[in-house]
Formats: C-alpha cells, sequence, structure tokens
C-alpha cells in the first residue's frame, strides 16, 4: 500500500465515514453470521465496524502488509478472541476449502496485480452458500490518475472483467454493479450450495 493511502486509512476521518457510509453501502443487505473472513484490511476500521455491528461473528482479517497488520492488530485488540489479525497472501490462502460463511473483500482487488486468482482463492474458501461480498474502484480515467500520481503499480479492474471472472467459478446468484458514477463497483456471490 502507498505511502499516502497508508496515512488516508489510518486517519480518523476515514474510520468515522468507512463505519456510518461506507460498510451499509458496500455489505449491500447482507447480514453477517458464523466466520467471516476479511481480504485486505488496511488499518483495520472496516474489521471494527463489522465486528461492532455483528456481535456474533468471528472474524480474521488479512492483509498482505505488516505495517497494517500492526495497526489493525492495535485496533482490533478490544475485541478480544472474536478476532484474529493475521498476514495473508490473497492469491494464495492457506485456509482450507470451505472454512468461511462470508468473505469481505473492500477496496483492495487493485492493489493485487493477478487478481484473478485471489478471487477465485475467495470463493474457494466458502462453505457452501456462504457469500463474497465487497467493492472497489474501477478503472475509470480518476482512478487511473491518482495512481500514476502517487507512483504505485496497481491492477485497475473493469467491472465486465470482474463479472466474467465471477461467471467462470463456482457460484451463483452473482453480480457486479456500477457504483458512484462508475468510479467504484459493488459485488456480490453465493458459493453453490453442497
Amino acid at each position: 500500500m502507498a505511502r499516502l493511502e497508508r496515512l488516508f486509512c489510518q486517519s480518523p476521518p476515514w474510520r468515522a465515514f468507512t463505519s456510518r457510509v461506507v460498510l451499509p453501502w458496500a455489505l449491500q443487505g447482507v447480514a453477517l453470521s458464523g466466520d467471516v473472513l476479511e481480504i485486505g484490511c488496511g488499518s483495520g476500521a472496516m474489521a471494527a465496524r463489522v465486528l461492532e455491528q455483528f456481535p456474533d461473528i468471528r472474524l480474521t482479517a488479512t492483509d498482505f502488509d505488516p505495517k497494517m497488520i500492526e495497526v489493525a492488530s492495535e485496533r482490533l485488540t478490544r475485541f478480544g478472541d472474536r478476532v484474529r489479525v493475521e498476514q495473508a497472501d490473497a492469491t494464495a490462502l492457506r485456509y482450507p476449502d470451505g472454512s468461511f460463511d462470508t468473505v469481505l473483500s473492500f477496496i483492495m482487488l487493485h492493489h493485487v496485480m493477478d487478481w484473478q486468482p485471489a478471487v477465485a482463492e475467495m470463493v474457494r474458501v466458502l462453505r457452501p452458500g456462504g457469500r463474497l461480498v465487497g467493492y472497489d474502484v474501477t478503472a475509470s480515467a480518476p482512478a487511473r490518475f491518482l495512481h500514476v500520481v502517487q507512483r504505485e503499480t496497481h491492477r485497475l479492474v473493469e467491472r465486465t472483467e470482474l463479472e466474467g471472472a465471477l461467471g467462470g467459478l463456482d457460484v451463483e446468484e452473482f453480480g457486479v454493479r456500477r457504483a458512484l458514477g462508475g468510479l467504484a463497483m459493488r459485488f456480490r456471490a453465493r458459493r453453490h450450495a453442497a
């Protein structure tokens, strides 16, 4: 994660905005229960809000960046044994097949150069009937400009690319919808029931 993004993700205004506005929008009406995996938890702002809003879940919050793991671990300590914070590579998750009831991916796919295996991994670790829910920026002109200015390498994803990738996996009831005037997309899928 770029230095500017890291600072932004740790800011109090972002934490407040994510908890009050972004999380309800991102969840798309999905109520969380059981075992939940968040891929790319960053500073843990969304994870904290998820744990507050859904007191019966057990959350595994992951990120690739060790600095973000450190920040998220500190932030989420107050939730005790309801949460684990772990470093993970989204393209090669170490969790067994069918480990989670829900997988969350909040604005992280564009950080993964080879994002298709990451999406396949998210579906693989879902239990039958489990849900994948998330959002990300799209390959829009403003997003491209921002990432050029930051001098960061990202793989911005087109909505149709993600739709095609999900369509080739063991899912049903999947969809990818444009949001915020095409600057973002929300997605969801359900793994086929056994």
